[in-house]
């Protein structure tokens, strides 16, 4: 099993992120840590000029909240919002973290992604540790 393992959490409905908590959950060894995270891509530059100042800190706030309602049926579980390019992003984390496993829902393909989703592959490409896809 795994010491610590680390769930990306989409909030959209697209994943299935009850199903990657889970297997996450029998994963996990006894004591072991168990890590949700989500990850905001940026905003472009040419569309923050349109947005009321406080925008970054009350999206942050809400992202903070929704990751909170996701895995709120988990104890114990540390929870981190991030910002960048999701797939870039999560491996980072992992690397930083000492991350032994990384539980990825992914949606169901399109032609564009068929046997993977975009996020899911990269993770699978790049990380240095075990990557369990759940679909």
């Amino acid at each position: 099993m795994y010491s610590n393992i680390l769930v990306p959490v989409s909030l959209d409905q697209e994943r299935n992120t009850p199903r990657a908590l889970e297997a996450a959950k029998v994963l996990l060894s006894e004591g072991g840590k168990l890590t949700a995270v989500y990850v905001d891509e940026p905003i472009p530059t040419f569309a923050t000029s349109y947005l009321p100042n406080d925008y970054e800190e009350e999206r942050r706030l809400g992202l903070t909240q929704g990751l909170k309602d996701a895995v709120a049926h988990v104890p114990d579980i540390k929870r981190d919002v991030l910002f960048g390019s999701p797939g870039q992003r999560i491996v980072e984390y992992a690397r930083e973290q000492g991350v032994d496993c990384i539980v990825v829902a992914s949606h169901r393909p399109g032609l564009q992604d068929y046997f993977l989703g975009s996020t899911a592959a990269r993770v699978v490409r790049h990380a240095s540790c075990a990557v369990h896809v759940v679909r």
